[in-house]
């Protein structure tokens, strides 16, 4: 089977076997999928800004030719010794499955075809035409794990001459991740902006990067969990101005919830402390939130958190019914968890 895990395909990439002409890369992450392409197109030696010896092509353009693609790859190179046909965007589409099914059973020596897919499942035509060809190999592409983002981030800072502080890194990373592209671009204008300061601060990091909101979400939530219901006011009214905000929060306060019943299972169910539980959650919690997380599992059981995630999952449903009542709704639920937070940080004491 030609293909690769997720794990080898930067070990591939790295050094691409000259047998394979007919390489797939596919999955969730269109950015990783992108960045991986042009690095394998880079790989080739060919001038990437060569119309003649790289050819470009979407999806849509072989569902509107469907020889396209054959034509273009079986084209005899005028200006070097292979030409390079990139194809994106491609998926489910039968032209384009049928068209590399025929290049795979007689590939052409001097080209090389690139294709960038979506999330292709196992048993997609187009990705068991390039897993069984012997000429091709298909590549996944996941989003980025813990490791690959500090490569990102090690990577920008060392192009930048800036050095990062540790909580700067751990707020940074929290907030990275599921777009390769998306997250290298947050870096980069991170590294743009502290490009005179030398080293990166978590001001920096809140200032900067694309998901400051979600650290307005979490504030308001673990401050409702923890009964600091001044501190949840002022996050609340600070990050709830429309519907759609409020639906979001509501959203990120059951994700929370969730994840907290399912730490407390653990905790009782091993006997094991708070600080241990949370300790061992994969991926971590960000450090700034690891006391938070600890008292709300310590304060909180699992038939109170089933009860709260039950009220979160009740406000969902009326705010979308009511949009016009979201906020106040959002407030509501959340506050009431913010009351019930205050009881049992009192009991606690």
């Amino acid at each position: 089977m030609a293909q690769k895990k997720a794990h080898e395909v930067e070990s591939w990439l790295a050094r691409p076997s000259s047998e394979v002409s007919i390489v797939l890369l596919y999955g969730p992450d269109r950015g990783l999928v992108s960045e991986r392409a042009r690095i394998f197109a880079e790989k080739s030696g060919l001038p990437l800004d060569d119309p003649f010896s790289v050819i470009k092509l979407d999806a849509s353009e072989i569902d509107k030719d469907a020889g396209r693609l054959i034509d273009e790859v079986r084209t005899v190179p005028m200006f070097a010794t292979r030409r390079l046909v990139w194809l994106r965007n491609a998926g489910i589409q039968k032209a384009i499955s049928d068209a590399v099914k025929l290049l795979a059973a007689e590939p052409q020596p001097d080209a090389i075809v690139l294709i960038e897919g979506g999330d292709l499942k196992k048993g997609v035509a187009l990705r068991t035409v390039v897993e069984g060809a012997f000429c091709g190999m298909a590549l996944p592409c996941y989003a980025d794990e813990t490791r690959e983002i500090e490569t990102i981030i090690d990577d920008e800072m060392q192009k930048a001459g800036l050095s990062i502080s540790l909580d700067a890194r751990q707020a940074l990373r929290a907030n990275l991740g599921g777009d390769r592209l998306a997250s290298r671009g947050e870096v980069q204008k991170l590294a743009l902006y502290a490009l005179d300061k030398g080293e990166v601060t978590l001001d920096d990091v809140k200032s900067m990067t694309g998901d400051v909101a979600a650290l307005s979400m979490d504030e308001a939530i673990d401050a409702a969990l923890d009964g600091d219901i001044q501190t949840f006011d002022t996050a609340f009214t600070r990050q709830c101005q429309t519907p759609s905000q409020a639906g979001q929060l509501l959203g990120a306060a059951i994700r929370y919830v969730q994840s907290l019943h399912a730490m407390r299972g653990e905790m009782e169910k091993r006997l094991s402390s708070a600080s241990s539980v949370v300790a061992a959650q994969r991926p971590p919690v960000f450090y700034g939130r690891k006391k938070a997380v600890e008292r709300a599992i310590t304060r909180w059981n699992g038939e109170g958190l089933g009860r709260a995630l039950e009220r979160l999952q009740a406000t969902t449903l009326q705010s979308r019914q009511r949009a016009d009542l979201a906020i106040a709704l959002t407030r509501q639920a959340l506050l009431a968890l913010a009351v019930e937070g205050a009881r049992r940080a009192q009991r606690s004491r």
